[in-house]
């Protein structure tokens, strides 16, 4: 199972190298980590996804906890939360397919941020499933180049 801990860390070099060595001297592979400076410019908030079981996750948690740059580490797999990531992609077009690929960019709320002769550059921002789903549907044209961010995430406000 992926599980998504927010892991509020300060903002010096060197904290991802050894927060990202934690992960890789124990064997867990990281799926996806996001890392940016907090409302506070001494903190940074590193949004790791990982796969593991519950136990898997408790030990990594434990093992943060241990370092001193680190000063928050929550489990947000189980919370209410926004979730985004951000994809640029790159897609073959003809005269005959760019009135289509615009239609379902449009579809998928996505917007074209460079345009060439035979390809387009498409942002897209969503949660995974709706940056999978559109990647799936592009791959019918031809996906030139294709990044992700990974995942971001924050926390549902109490209502």
């Amino acid at each position: 199972m992926l599980h998504t801990l927010a892991v509020m860390v300060e903002n010096d070099p060197g904290v991802l190298a050894r927060v990202s060595g934690l992960f890789s001297r124990r064997g867990y592979n990281i799926y996806s980590l996001t890392v940016c400076q907090t409302e506070n410019p001494d903190l940074s908030m590193m949004t790791i996804v990982v796969e593991g079981d519950s136990q898997v996750i408790e030990q990594v948690t434990k093992q943060l906890h241990k370092l001193v740059v680190v000063h928050k580490v929550t489990n947000l797999s189980q919370e209410s939360v926004v979730n985004r990531e951000l994809a640029l992609i790159r897609v073959k077009v003809k005269s005959d397919t760019r009135l289509e690929v615009l239609q379902t960019v449009d579809i998928f709320r996505g917007r074209v941020v460079d345009m060439g002769k035979n390809n387009l550059t498409i942002e897209l921002t969503g949660d995974e499933d709706k940056i999978d789903a559109f990647v799936r549907t592009m791959r019918s044209y031809g996906i030139l180049e294709l990044v992700r961010t990974g995942k971001i995430v924050i926390a549902r406000s109490d209502n």
